[in-house]
């Protein structure tokens, strides 16, 4: 798999070198410089799929030049060993729910994936291998599971001070061993920050062998694009021929980025919608044709509390322009007191109990039908389980709420993290090992 460079597009190369860079030269992102283009033969087939069957035939299609077949085959049969159901509300509108892993959240994908991967490749480096991620919710929580007691590798969990919930700062926290957290005194962006600057710091990077599991890294957004195959494969066993419009709760335009992925890959997407919270760059962005990057503001979607997203570089290098952009993408954005009355919408008239991502995912396909009246099935993406949002669910829906077993156990472990600024320095002390 050859990727480039998005600072420097004539600057290549592999996806195992891509992976443990993590970060480009730059401060660019890896982008694969070609996809397979998927025949009509493959799209026939794939609802006679297992999601484990076809993620590994997209897979191997993209990095089997890199990583044995029966390998490859044994990650995807590890790494994605939970249901993806797709949830009928009514004849238009479907929800994804990618919230049945161990870390009850989308980003399991990703994490598992990426672990698996990380710990193939370093059999043959053998070198010290430090994970570094920021998290604004959801990429913690996957990452410290994905990664937990792997033999040789540090993680060390940045997050944003009272900017997560309960449940995830569990995840977080209570795991212990070679998962270490983080409380930073500020913003996601300034968590982020802080990781990116590590990154650049070449010499300290060397030494401490960093690498990045956050959706910069382009191991995550792989495997994030194979739900999109599976989501379209089951749509058609209800609606054969249906067209498809993806809505997605969008805060660093990983996910959202992985379905542009799967569209370039030939998947008949007829739309991708971000659906945004208050932090509405994005929807600013194909109004005007400028992105402004902003101070992010504190929401009920916490999780998509992002205020200069990292994969919005992907976006642009993959489709050129505004222009390209807007061809492929609508967004809209929605306040708390919006997503709140979505919770209570989808409640009422489906009796399915979301959460604040969710309900904004919802929304998004609510305004993009009223101003595009079609015949299309709109599937939102369900992110994350319900109980790790109770303290910002409306009040009549926490008793209706079932926490889970895994945060349960979670909660009866000791709780251990570190309380840091925003000086750099003092953070390369402390993570340094």
């Amino acid at each position: 798999m050859k990727l480039y460079n998005t600072a420097k597009p004539d600057q290549y190369t592999n996806f195992e070198n891509a992976v443990f860079q993590g970060l480009a030269e730059g401060n660019g992102l890896f982008m694969p410089s070609s996809f397979p283009q998927f025949d009509a033969a493959f799209f026939q087939n794939l609802p006679n799929l297992s999601f484990e069957e076809m993620a590994f035939e997209v897979v191997n299609a993209l990095i089997g030049d890199e990583i044995p077949a029966a390998v490859l085959k044994e990650i995807c049969d590890d790494a994605f060993n939970f249901p993806v159901p797709l949830v009928k509300l009514d004849n238009q509108y479907q929800i994804l729910e990618l919230f049945h892993g161990p870390s009850l959240a989308f980003k399991d994908f990703g994490a598992r994936f990426m672990s698996r991967i990380m710990a193939y490749f370093n059999q043959t480096r053998k070198k010290k291998l430090h994970i570094l991620v920021a998290t604004s919710g959801d990429t913690g929580g996957a990452v410290a599971m994905g990664f937990h007691n792997v033999p040789g590798i540090q993680v060390s969990i940045l997050f944003p001070k009272g900017r997560v919930s309960k449940y995830q700062e569990v995840q977080l926290t209570c795991l212990g061993g070679n998962i270490k957290a983080y409380e930073v005194d500020g913003s996601f962006d300034d968590c982020q920050a802080l990781v990116k600057k590590a990154f650049t710091d070449r010499e300290f990077a060397d030494k401490e062998g960093l690498a990045s599991a956050n959706s910069i890294n382009i191991a995550r957004l792989i495997p994030q694009s194979l739900y999109y195959f599976k989501a379209w494969a089951d749509l058609q066993k209800q609606k054969p021929g249906a067209e498809v419009v993806f809505s997605v709760p969008s805060g660093n335009f990983g996910n959202i980025c992985a379905g542009a992925f799967a569209k370039k890959m030939g998947l008949p997407i007829k739309k991708l919608i971000a659906a945004v919270n208050e932090n509405r760059m994005f929807t600013e962005y194909l109004s005007s044709g400028v992105m402004q990057p902003k101070p992010s503001i504190a929401t009920l979607s916490n999780a998509m509390d992002v205020g200069n997203p990292s994969n919005f570089v992907r976006i642009e290098a993959l489709l050129g322009d505004v222009v390209g952009v807007r061809d492929w993408f609508s967004s809209f954005s929605f306040s708390d007191v919006e997503t709140e009355q979505a919770e209570n919408e989808i409640y009422d008239r489906y009796e399915y109990l979301s959460e604040p991502h969710a309900a904004v995912g919802y929304s998004g396909l609510k305004q993009y039908f009223a101003q595009n009246p079609g015949t299309e099935t709109g599937i939102f993406l369900g992110t994350a389980h319900p109980a790790k949002f109770i303290p910002v669910l409306p009040k009549a829906f926490v008793e209706r709420v079932e926490i889970p077993k895994s945060i349960l156990d979670l909660m009866e472990k000791p709780s251990e993290k570190t309380c840091i600024g925003l000086d750099y320095e003092e953070f390369k002390k402390l993570i340094s090992g």
